[in-house]
């Protein structure tokens, strides 16, 4: 049974051993991870040599995570960040539906920056469970 504590978020009381349920949580929880996530990426593909030039940017109602340059080429990221281990890697909650707004969102950007003729689309998948190190996942040039 979910219980709310009147904080807005929702905890399991009385579930037996063997059952599980999801858990609902917040928008704000949810979107405090994904920054979570974005601000973990940013900081590893800098590390690696992109420079970050857009985040959480949008072509309409489509958003991409990261926009990031290496090498004079635009890769667009989904940044893809789970806190347990529970339902998969994180990287498999990139869908067909997905890259096509990511291409979509991507081919937005090139029109608004003519400077660039190819790009790559990119998914960064981390799993950071509690009292561990982050895992990193970096998917280069993705295709559905």
């Amino acid at each position: 049974m979910l219980h709310d504590a009147g904080d807005g978020n929702n905890t399991l009381v009385g579930l037996e051993v063997g059952h599980t349920l999801p858990v609902k949580i917040s928008m704000a929880v949810h979107n405090e991870r994904g920054k979570n996530g974005e601000t973990l990426a940013a900081a590893w593909l800098e590390r690696e040599g992109y420079r970050i030039v857009a985040t959480n940017w949008r072509w309409g109602h489509l958003e991409v995570d990261l926009v990031a340059v290496k090498d004079s080429l635009p890769h667009f990221i989904e940044v893809k960040y789970k806190t347990s281990g529970r339902f998969g890697p994180p990287e498999l909650k990139v869908n067909r539906q997905k890259f096509r707004n990511l291409t979509n969102a991507a081919s937005g950007w090139l029109r608004k920056h003519p400077q660039y003729r190819d790009f790559r689309i990119d998914i960064m998948a981390i799993t950071e469970l509690p009292g561990k190190a982050p895992e990193y996942c970096f998917i280069r040039n993705v295709f559905f």
